[in-house]
C-alpha cells in the first residue's frame, strides 16, 4: 500500500510539474489583466519556480546511472557559461537556462510511466483546445480574460500595434499576403498567448502520436488528429505544415532508418538552405524562404570574436535565427554539443523509439533555421522532452518492465527469510544500485 502511494503520488507531481509549464504563461496574463501589473522579472521567476520544483524533486529521490549522459551534457553547457560569462566579464547563463529545462524534464521523463506521460499530454491538449475553441468562438471574451498585447507590453517591452484594438500579440496579426486558411482573422494563440508556441505545441504532439500511436484508443486518435489539423488550419505554420508531411510519411518509413543515420539532419538542413540562399539571396518578408535567408545572411556574419563566445551581448538579436543564436550565446562548441546530444540521446532499439528519434531532429533543427526561442522555452520544452526521456528507458526490447511486489509475494518473503530473495526484493535491490 505504501508503494502505491509514493507511485501515485510521483505521478501526480511530474504532471503537475508539467502542465505548470505549459500554463504559466496564461496564468501570468490573467493576472497582469485582471489583478496587477507585471514585469519581465515576475516571468522569469514564474520559469525559475517551475525547474526549482522539478529539480527538487530529482534530488529529493536521488540522481540515477542513466542520468549520466543529461548531467555530462548540462555540466558541459556549464562550462562554457562560465567561460563565455568570464571572457566577457559578465555573467551571463540565458543559454544554460535552456539546457536545464531539457535536462530537468527529460530526467523526470525518465521516471514516468507510460500512463504519467499519456496523462499529461492529454490533459495538457484538452485545456489548450478548451481555450482555442474560446478564442475562435469568441475572440472578444478571449482577448478580454488574457489581454495577451497588454502581457507582452508590460513583460516583454513589445508595444502593441496601434493600427489594431483587438488587444491580441502584434505578431498573431494577420496580413496580407501570409498564409492562411480563412478559418479565423488572426493567428490563433490559445494558452500561449501568441501563435508560434502553439504551432509547435501540434508539433509536439505529432511526436507523441508517432509514439504513442499503436497504444492510443480509436477515440484519442480522432481527438488528437483534430487538434492537431485545427491547431495547424488556426496557425497557418508553414514549418508545422511541413514538420506534419514528415510524420505522417515517417511514421511507416522511420523504423526501417538506422538512428546514427539522425546525425546528417542538421547537415543536410544547413545545405537545403544554403542552396536557397545562393538561389535567392535578396529574399525578404515573413515567409519560409525569407526566414531561411534571413538566418543564412546571419550566419555569413558569424565572425571568429563570436565563434569564441566574444560577443554574448549580441546573442538576444537573433531569435528568429536559431543556430545563430546559439553560437552567440555559447560559442561553436554549444552547437556541437546541441547537435550530438540531439542526435545521440534517443534511443533506436524499437520501431517506436525510432520514430521518435528521427522526427525529433527535424522539428529542432527546422524550427532553429526560423526561431530560437520556440524550442527552448519551458511551455514547450516541458511536454517535449519528457516524452523523449520517457521514451529512452521505457520501451526497452526484451527487457520487461518492472512490476510491484504483490501482497502475497512480500508474505513469501518474509516466510523465505532474509537469506533469499524476491522479485520483489531483487527488484527493490536493482532500484537501490541505480542510485549514486
Amino acid at each position: 500500500m505504501r508503494i502505491a502511494t509514493t507511485e501515485t503520488l510521483k505521478d501526480r507531481f511530474i504532471i503537475a510539474a508539467v502542465l505548470l509549464s505549459v500554463v504559466y504563461n496564461a496564468v501570468l496574463a490573467v493576472i497582469n489583466a485582471h489583478v496587477m501589473r507585471l514585469g519581465f522579472v515576475h516571468v522569469a521567476l514564474g520559469e525559475v519556480l517551475i525547474l526549482a520544483l522539478g529539480l527538487a524533486y530529482l534530488l529529493r529521490h536521488g540522481l540515477r546511472k542513466r542520468d549520466l549522459s543529461l548531467l555530462a551534457f548540462l555540466m558541459f553547457t556549464l562550462f562554457l557559461a562560465l567561460y563565455v560569462s568570464a571572457l566577457n566579464g559578465k555573467v551571463y547563463i540565458d543559454y544554460f537556462r535552456n539546457i536545464l529545462i531539457i535536462f530537468c524534464f527529460a530526467a523526470l521523463g525518465t521516471r514516468a510511466s507510460d500512463k504519467t506521460v499519456m496523462a499529461a499530454f492529454h490533459v495538457a491538449c484538452l485545456a489548450v483546445m478548451l481555450v482555442l475553441a474560446c478564442e475562435i468562438i469568441s475572440l472578444q471574451l478571449y482577448a478580454w480574460i488574457f489581454k495577451p498585447g497588454l502581457y507582452f507590453e508590460a513583460t516583454r517591452g513589445l508595444k502593441q500595434p496601434d493600427y489594431d484594438g483587438s488587444g491580441l500579440f502584434g505578431n498573431a496579426l494577420g496580413f496580407k499576403g501570409r498564409l492562411t486558411f480563412g478559418l479565423i482573422g488572426h493567428r490563433a494563440s490559445s494558452l500561449f498567448l501568441e501563435q508560434v508556441s502553439l504551432s509547435n505545441f501540434a508539433g509536439v504532439m505529432m511526436m507523441y502520436c508517432l509514439f504513442f500511436w499503436p497504444e492510443l484508443k480509436r477515440r484519442a486518435r480522432f481527438l488528437l488528429v483534430a487538434s492537431i489539423v485545427l491547431i495547424l488550419l488556426t496557425t497557418a505554420s508553414r514549418t508545422m505544415l511541413i514538420f506534419s508531411a514528415v510524420c505522417a510519411c515517417g511514421y511507416f518509413i522511420f523504423p526501417y532508418i538506422p538512428k546514427i543515420l539522425n546525425i546528417l539532419v542538421m547537415p543536410l538542413i544547413l545545405l537545403a538552405a544554403l542552396v536557397i540562399f545562393v538561389l535567392k539571396p535578396d529574399a525578404t518578408g515573413d515567409n519560409f524562404i525569407g526566414r531561411v535567408v534571413l538566418t543564412m545572411r546571419h550566419m555569413s556574419g558569424i565572425d571568429l570574436p563570436a565563434i569564441l563566445g566574444l560577443s554574448i551581448g549580441e546573442a538576444a538579436g537573433f531569435v528568429d535565427s536559431g543556430y545563430v543564436y546559439i553560437v552567440y550565446a555559447g560559442t561553436i562548441f554549444s552547437l556541437i554539443a546541441f547537435w550530438l546530444f540531439v542526435t545521440l540521446y534517443p534511443s533506436g532499439e524499437t520501431p517506436r523509439q525510432r520514430r521518435l528519434a528521427h522526427a525529433l531532429p527535424v522539428f529542432l533543427f527546422l524550427n532553429l533555421m526560423i526561431g530560437a526561442t520556440p524550442i527552448f522555452t519551458a511551455k514547450i520544452a516541458g511536454l517535449l522532452w519528457l516524452l523523449v526521456g520517457h521514451a529512452k528507458f521505457n520501451d526497452r526490447p526484451g527487457v520487461p518492465a518492472p512490476t510491484r511486489p504483490s501482497a502475497r509475494s512480500a508474505k513469501g518473503a518474509r516466510r523465505m527469510g532474509a537469506g533469499q530473495a524476491t522479485p520483489g526484493t531483487v527488484l527493490a535491490r536493482n532500484a537501490r544500485q541505480e542510485v549514486f
